[in-house]
């Protein structure tokens, strides 16, 4: 019977010491990383490649803003020359301006605007809302202008209010001119 006690301890013995190994590989001096977690210093160069990597994207993304800027005054004039030639907008002209409502609304949510609707700004911006067409689609050009500006004066690092109520501003006008209310 001692025997087969024995055995059994010394097999419990051995089943319990690979686990007793593992925690012997956990750092006492105070650090509670392990090895592999992920949590490991990085390395001086790796730091900087992945700054210079973050700054490229961040160029990147702000020439890109600055790109659909551009197109969003493109396409107003277009649609403002086309409306003062007919005074109606055409098949094709309804393409542009949705295309131009999604340039605005991703511009506004790359700015870090939203869709919220305040009371109190409609209230305030009352008087950016076109009476006619003819003042919509003149608003609609001067408004884009200047929301490019208002870009191309910013950098990348800076969130430019003006420039998101000039994107809501935009919106509004593009729904005035859409729905016509």
């Amino acid at each position: 019977m001692s025997v087969r006690v024995f055995a059994l301890l010394l097999f419990c013995l051995l089943a319990l010491m690979p686990s007793s190994m593992a925690f012997g590989q956990v750092r006492t001096d105070g650090d509670s990383r392990r090895p592999g977690s992920g949590q490991e210093e990085l390395p001086a160069n790796i730091k900087e490649t992945l700054a210079k990597q973050r700054i490229e994207r961040e160029k990147k993304e702000y020439d890109e803003l600055l790109k659909r800027t551009e197109e969003a005054v493109k396409l107003s004039d277009e649609l403002e020359k086309a409306f003062n030639d007919s005074n109606k907008l055409s098949g094709e002209d309804r393409k542009k301006l949705d295309k131009l409502e999604k340039l605005v609304k991703k511009i506004r949510s790359d700015l870090g605007g939203s869709d919220d609707e305040n009371d109190e700004v409609e209230k305030g911006n009352e008087e950016d809302k076109p009476n006619s067409l003819i003042g919509a689609f003149k608003s609609l050009q001067s408004n884009a202008s200047k929301l490019f500006d208002e870009i191309k004066r910013s950098t990348r690092y800076s969130v430019s209010a003006v420039a998101i109520q000039s994107s809501n501003v935009l919106l509004k006008v593009l729904k005035f001119i859409r729905f016509g209310n």
